[in-house]
């Protein structure tokens, strides 16, 4: 790492755990999703099968499809979760590592006033 300012790291990695929260977001509905498929081709496969419903080729290879299609988008969305969550906890991790290696000065009262009704200029 340079040796630049702290607080444009921490910028940097508070957009890059934003970046990260979305993709995990956007993997749980994806999951969702097939696992919707999965079931459904499933559900339709026993229905076929069980002669519930006549027998379509078209419908078959629907059922199928849904099912193939639907373990793999879990599958892969599965895998792109969990890596977007060890690096969102990689990045939270250097992120308060940052924010603790910052010198932080601590507002006095009166100074806490002062901000509250106007602003530090009074003070000068």
């Amino acid at each position: 790492m340079d040796d630049g300012d702290p607080r444009d790291e921490i910028v940097r990695l508070e957009a890059r755990i934003e970046q990260l929260a979305g993709v995990i977001e956007s993997c749980r509905k994806i999951i969702a999703v097939s696992r919707a498929a999965i079931v459904v081709g499933a559900i339709l496969l026993v229905a076929i099968m069980t002669g519930l419903l006549k027998l379509d080729p078209t419908m078959m290879i629907a059922a199928i499809a849904a099912v193939i299609g639907g373990i793999v988008l879990l599958g892969s969305n599965s895998r792109t979760s969990d890596d977007a969550v060890a690096a969102l906890q990689t990045a939270e991790a250097h992120r308060t590592e940052l924010i603790g290696a910052i010198d932080l000065q601590l507002v006095s009262d009166k100074e806490r006033r002062l901000t509250a009704r106007g602003g530090l200029d009074r003070l000068h």
